[in-house]
């Protein structure tokens, strides 16, 4: 990162691509299994393309999306890595995924049928992974199902399958009984495939919080998503020591003024001052995915102070009686560490009541992304 952000934005995000190479080394290195990084929504609001170069030079062997215009960035940007759709496409897209060689998963014979006349528009071959709903109950179809579809898939002869896969719901809990009984339903599937000699070459289930606590679930390919970005999939699935937050949220002080006792501040007056308080403005809103409810902080010159007041589109104000050499120009974290003190996407979460990946995938595309331990080519992407 050649260049200082504050000096040229009012608000943005550091991201440290080293602690992104890190994580996939680990995960590569502990498991001996290969890796596929799920870079949709933007990298989780990374940045999707910087994100997958470095887990890809770090080791990781495919890149995973959930839309079609993020598979077409990550090509267009050069990734001739093998790349994987997660989630429905639309039948308008499915020649044009095909044509970059994007793996799609399908679920249903009608789903066949339309990428087989994908296919034979395109004169290419279309690989395919089944989706086996174990127990998510969102996409997918039926375990007991499975066998038959893969069957069907002999009357289309452009498509192949490639790999099979399922999605836990509840791996990131304390209590294994749950995963391992969609483990043990997806087993059969493969084991009914086996004996007919149908299993594909691929076989994968584990998410974030499979990869890093049930070996038995990481199979050929392991799905790195949250952890990827040095946030745990949840309290009861902590990260490794060696992990690390790859993002920082970053914004200044605009002003700071001395407000007289029964001052209201912002919309709604929700806020008023009980005495004479330091206020501090801080140009960053809702415009820019800091959501509109209270109970926040931000951390200036290493301290954590409250925001106050209703959150406003480009604004927020915050109490500074607490950092009495505070001063305009200074900057402020609003997801990170300064100095011993941190305020984490999880911290951000539990006041918004959500979790950590709506925080990092919640900060708005208008919000500058920069990198460090990237080529200086890349920096910055506004």
């Amino acid at each position: 990162m050649n260049e200082n952000p504050q000096a040229r934005q009012s608000t943005w995000v550091e991201v440290d691509l080293q602690a992104i190479r890190n994580h996939v080394r680990y995960l590569v290195e502990k498991t001996g299994t290969e890796v596929m990084v799920v870079v949709k929504a933007d990298g989780y609001g990374h940045g999707a393309v910087p994100v997958a170069r470095a887990a890809l030079e770090a080791g990781a062997s495919w890149c995973a999306v959930a839309r079609a215009d993020e598979a077409l960035e990550l090509r267009d940007a050069g990734l001739d890595c093998p790349l994987m759709m997660l989630g429905y496409t639309p039948e308008g897209r499915i020649a044009e995924l095909l044509n970059l060689g994007v793996r799609l998963p399908f679920w249903s014979e009608a789903q066949a049928a339309r990428i087989q006349a994908a296919a034979e528009q395109v004169g290419a071959t279309a690989y395919l992974h089944l989706k086996v709903d174990t127990g998510m109950s969102r996409l997918g179809v039926q375990a007991d199902q499975a066998v038959e579809l893969v069957r069907v898939l002999e009357r289309y002869p452009d498509l192949e399958l490639e790999g099979i896969f399922t999605h836990f719901a509840r791996a990131d809990e304390a209590d294994p009984k749950p995963t391992r009984q969609q483990e043990v339903l997806f087993e059969q599937v493969l084991s009914a495939l086996d004996q007919d000699r149908l299993r594909p070459p691929l076989v994968h289930a584990a998410n974030s919080a499979a990869s890093l606590k049930r070996p038995s679930a990481h199979y050929d390919l392991l799905r790195f998503g949250i952890s990827l970005y040095g946030l745990e999939p949840s309290p009861e699935s902590p990260l490794p020591s060696a992990f690390q937050p790859a993002l920082a949220w970053k914004s200044v002080l605009s002003q700071v003024k001395v407000l007289p006792a029964g001052r209201g501040v912002s919309y709604g007056h929700i806020y008023t001052t009980s005495g004479e308080e330091r206020i501090g403005t801080i140009p960053v809103g809702y415009a820019d995915g800091y959501h509109r409810v209270t109970g926040t902080e931000v951390l200036v010159r290493g301290t954590r102070v409250p925001v106050i007041g209703r959150v406003c589109m480009d604004q927020i104000m915050v109490n500074l009686d607490e950092v009495p050499g505070a001063r305009a120009g200074d900057e402020v974290v609003l997801v990170g560490r300064q100095g011993e003190c941190s305020y984490t996407a999880d911290d951000l979460a539990r006041a918004w009541n959500s979790i950590n990946y709506e925080v990092v995938c919640a900060i708005s595309a208008r919000v500058p992304r920069y990198y460090q331990a990237a080529a200086p080519k890349k920096q910055p992407r506004d």
